[in-house]
């Protein structure tokens, strides 16, 4: 699920969200399996402080359509959730609101109904009874934020085809740690692998993604074929364990992590520090929902110190040691404001059984909004200490997946990436900007 600054996620799940905002064009409307995407940031200048809190920045949304008339919905496609879920009350700042009275189509579970009741393992919070006998259900985040509503049905329009009788929460309080991003979005499309998930619910065996790092758009491809021209897939499999466990998150897609290397240079770590405990902690989750990437303590210190010494000539530190950029990115650098671009750094290589994601060095620093130092501008380093946000796992955030189609392969439980232009290939699908 997305979150403020960095993460936010249900339960044992953790997430951000990135800002995409997406519309469907004429074009693209005629093709059932192919939402485009666009980046919008919808946070403020982020405040300079000791920490700072969870911000929801930029998030991937979909515009789509629920109820019967339609009434258009802006929802932010998170992998790391399942419960999808709207806005159904007005309050001030919401711009974006589903009015259930509105919708002929539209009905509220009962509490003691079977939908209710045989809810699965997967569903990361109780569901309860409210107090007009509905079934009522809270969704709580890392970051202290939590949304709560009723468990309902309705007709979603997700491409061309309606798709009546699709569960999702209708929510009608919480408390929001980032009004700006709520005010944007009507709500979230949960797309993990648990059995309420909009996945599991249309039935897919894979669908896709290709997030641009150019313009801001993408493209959601919900398909079991994948385009001809993306090429050659690397594919690297989906760990599973079926006994539950308090630190592992069994409907998330987890893959496994094996090493990372800086330019050439692989980090000299134990294979061991990848592999999830017996409590399940250290597992590593693929996220749309996510901006940044967050590596457990060992490992990002490792990662820090080996892109430290490469850059030494090339990067100048930001030594304020009380400043730590959305409260779990402790590297950051001064760049003058009069230098144009980056100097050309290192990339970074996610290395997984069979795969790896190669992170290019322009996309390992990122401009602090609204933070200078004098006349210079502070970047931080995209990976962050997971322990920092008291989260005991691996997760590869959305800003690292740019520019890579991104296979979620159900049906042979494995995930595959390919490097991809991916403004050039919304171009190519017809999808409008």
């Amino acid at each position: 699920m997305a979150s403020s600054g960095l993460l936010r996620r249900s339960a044992v799940s953790f997430l951000y969200f990135i800002s995409c905002c997406v519309c469907l064009s004429p074009a693209a409307a005629r093709n059932a399996n192919i939402l485009p995407l666009r980046t919008v940031h919808v946070g403020g200048a982020a405040e300079v402080a000791t920490r700072l809190p969870f911000r929801h920045n930029v998030s991937l949304t979909v515009s789509l359509t629920a109820g019967t008339p339609p009434q258009p919905v802006t929802m932010v496609i998170d992998t790391g959730s399942e419960l999808s879920w709207l806005h159904c009350k007005r309050s001030p700042g919401l711009r974006s609101v589903f009015d259930p009275a509105a919708s002929r189509s539209y009905s509220a579970i009962p509490c003691l109904s079977q939908t209710c009741q045989d809810r699965t393992s997967d569903f990361p919070v109780p569901v309860s009874c409210s107090s007009d006998k509905l079934c009522h259900t809270i969704i709580s985040y890392a970051d202290a934020s939590s949304i709560e509503g009723s468990l309902s049905s309705e007709t979603f329009q997700i491409g061309p085809p309606e798709r009546p009788g699709f569960l999702f929460g209708c929510m009608d309080s919480g408390q929001s740690s980032n009004p700006d991003e709520d005010s944007n979005t009507t709500g979230l499309l949960g797309l993990n692998r648990g059995l309420l998930s909009m996945v599991t619910q249309m039935g897919l065996k894979k669908f896709s993604y290709c997030i641009s790092s150019s313009d801001g758009t993408g493209v959601l491809w919900l398909d079991d074929a994948g385009p001809s021209w993306v090429g050659t897939l690397k594919y690297t499999r989906m760990v599973r364990i079926s006994t539950p466990l308090p630190y592992f998150d069994r409907a998330a897609y987890t893959v496994q992590l094996v090493g990372i290397r800086v330019s050439e240079k692989i980090l000299a770590l134990p294979k061991s520090v990848f592999v999830p405990d017996h409590t399940g902690a250290g597992q590593t989750m693929v996220d749309s929902g996510t901006q940044f990437t967050f590596l457990l303590g060992p490992v990002y210190n490792a990662l820090r110190l080996e892109f430290l010494d490469q850059t030494k000539s090339l990067l100048k530190t930001y030594d304020d040691p009380n400043y730590v950029f959305q409260g779990a990115m402790d590297l950051c650098f001064i760049i003058p404001s009069d230098q144009a671009e980056l100097p050309v750094l290192p990339a970074v290589g996610l290395m997984f059984e069979g795969a790896e994601m190669v992170i290019p060095g322009e996309r390992l620093l990122y401009q602090v909004p609204g933070l200078v130092k004098g006349a210079d501008k502070v970047y931080c380093f995209t990976f962050g200490n997971s322990y920092l946000l008291g989260v005991e796992a691996f997760v590869i955030g959305h800003h690292h997946q740019q520019d890579k189609w991104v296979e979620f392969d159900l049906a042979n439980s494995r995930i595959g990436f390919a490097d991809v232009r991916c403004d050039h290939a919304g171009q190519r699908l017809g999808l409008g900007s």
